[in-house]
Formats: C-alpha cells, structure tokens, sequence
C-alpha cells in the first residue's frame, strides 16, 4: 500500500499559497541502481497554465509507479499565469497572449527554484538537491524544459548559482518565446522527451510567427544533437497531446533512461518512433480537448 504523501508549505508568492508533496518509496524498495543512488523526481502537473493540481487523481498512479521502483516523488505547486486571462482577438490578442504564456513559463521555473531553495535549506526532509530529475505533462513540461534552458543559459538565482539537474523528463513539452528562437548556450542536462507528432496543443516542432512563439520537443532534439548534449526522444505516431498523459504508459523507457543516462552517465542517444495503436486516445482518457484530459482519473 502506498505512503500517504507528507505535505509541505514551500513558498507564499503574491496570493498563491505554494505546497509541496512528498512521495516516499515503501521500506525495502531498492533506492539504489549499481550502487548509484536514483534520483529524486520534482514533477509538474499539465492544465495549460490555467488549471490543474499537483495532487490530480489520474497523476497518483504515476507517482505509485516511481515509488514503487524505488524513486521519491517531489510534486508541487506552480502559480498558474493563464489562470482567469482571456485571448484578445486576431494578431494583437494573440501576442499579447504570447507575451502572457512567456511569463506563465517563467513564474513556473522560479517556483521550481523556489521549492529547490527550500529543500535545500531542509535537509531534514532528506531530499539531496544535487540528485533531483524535472519531469512534467504539458505546461508542466514546458516548465521543465524552461528550467534546464534558465541553468545552461546561466539565468539562476544567486542561492542556486551552483545549482544543475541530473535530468529532465517532458511529456508534450516547448518553449514559449516572444523574442526570437530559444537556442542552448551550453548543453544543458540529460533531456528525455516524448511528443506526439499530431500534436496541436503544444507545438512537436514549431508554430508562431514574428519571433513569437512555440518551439516544441523536435525542434530542441535537433539543436541537442547539434550540441552533442545526452538527449533521447520517442515521438509517438498518430498521436497528439495525448502523449501529455503517457507517463504510466511508457514508463519503461523512462525506466532505461534514468538508469543509463542519468545515474550512470551513459552518452546513449536515442532518437525513435513509437508507433503502438494500443496506447490511449482522447476517448479513452474520457476527454475530447486537453484540458479535459488532465481531469481524467
């Protein structure tokens, strides 16, 4: 039977109340892999930036999943910037609304770094900050991507200058911009991404215009083999952001590459296509848009 998760108020930004969630490996479950002490993973929840919960009902068996192999879950709450904002019509509604997704994104990545700040300074809690993977489901992904590029563009703050990941983990991931292409300056952590190609919530390559826009899972493979970085992607055929709640789905890849990449450092790229009509489609989360979707148990 599962741990009931240990609650924790981490920050209070304007109005928002900022809590955070432990999940806990059951006594006996191996926390090592070849010796190598396994990561925790701080997760993001999905809901475009306007919705959603760290403690959803369909994300527990996920979180059951990665105890269960012996991985401590960190889930937490992020100021949603999208939340009550309404797009403005044509062109100029839109990049007003870019503008908006940018600094959703961007209070999303400081909260990350607020809940790091705060283990950190807990030690009790048992939580090693210099072992700790980003995962995340749509804005959640993006908010994971977001981070890895703040630590290897050198955009920290001055209590984590020293701060790096051991990975990051997105599911329908991007990077929102309203200034030009987002490019790694440097090769930033081990990067797992998973998209579907269909995809039209949140961008597989790109869309926008002007400068302002979505660069999605396809397009940051590409620059990453182009830096030599450690990266693996699996873009999933006939899907769409679908693949946003494929967390249980595809845990054995998820599996290998925490294990490879992470904790023994492989340099092992993989660049697949997952082609499987058994994985889900919207009808069979019980959802037909993707903000449904996230409501799904």
């Amino acid at each position: 039977m599962a741990q009931t998760p240990e609650t924790y108020l981490y920050a209070q930004k304007d109005t928002c109340a900022l809590y955070l969630d432990i999940h806990r490996p059951e006594a006996g479950v191996a926390t090592e892999y070849e010796g190598v002490p396994k990561p925790a993973i701080l997760y993001l929840f999905g809901g475009g930036f306007f919705s959603g919960a760290r403690n959803e009902p369909y994300l527990l068996n996920y979180y059951r999943t990665l105890t269960a192999n012996g991985y401590t879950v960190v889930a937490i709450d992020y100021r949603l910037g999208m939340k009550g904002y309404k797009v403005g019509k044509g062109l100029i509604g839109l990049a007003k609304a870019t503008e908006q997704f940018v600094l959703s994104q961007q209070m999303g990545v400081e909260d990350v770094f607020s809940a790091v700040t705060y283990l950190a300074a807990h030690p009790e809690l048992g939580i090693d900050v210099s072992n700790i993977v980003v995962a995340g489901s749509s804005a959640g992904a993006i908010i994971s991507l977001a981070t890895t590029y703040a630590i290897a563009n050198g955009n920290l703050p001055d209590a984590l200058a020293n701060f790096r990941l051991k990975g990051a983990i997105c599911f329908s991931g991007a990077i929102i911009s309203a200034h030009g292409t987002p490019k790694f300056r440097t090769a930033p952590c081990s990067i797992l991404f998973f998209h579907g190609m269909d995809d039209r919530a949140v961008a597989y390559k790109h869309f926008g215009m002007f400068g302002k826009g979505m660069w999605g899972s396809s397009y940051f493979a590409e620059r990453l083999r182009k830096l030599g970085a450690n990266y693996a992607i699996y873009r999933v055929a006939h899907r769409a952001h679908d693949v946003a709640g494929y967390m249980v789905p595809l845990w054995r890849e998820q599996q290998a590459w925490l294990e490879h990449n992470v904790m023994l450092g492989e340099q092992r790229i993989i660049d697949a296509t997952i082609d499987n009509p058994a994985l889900p489609i919207w009808a069979e989360w019980g959802a037909i848009t993707p903000q449904q979707m996230y409501k799904a148990d």
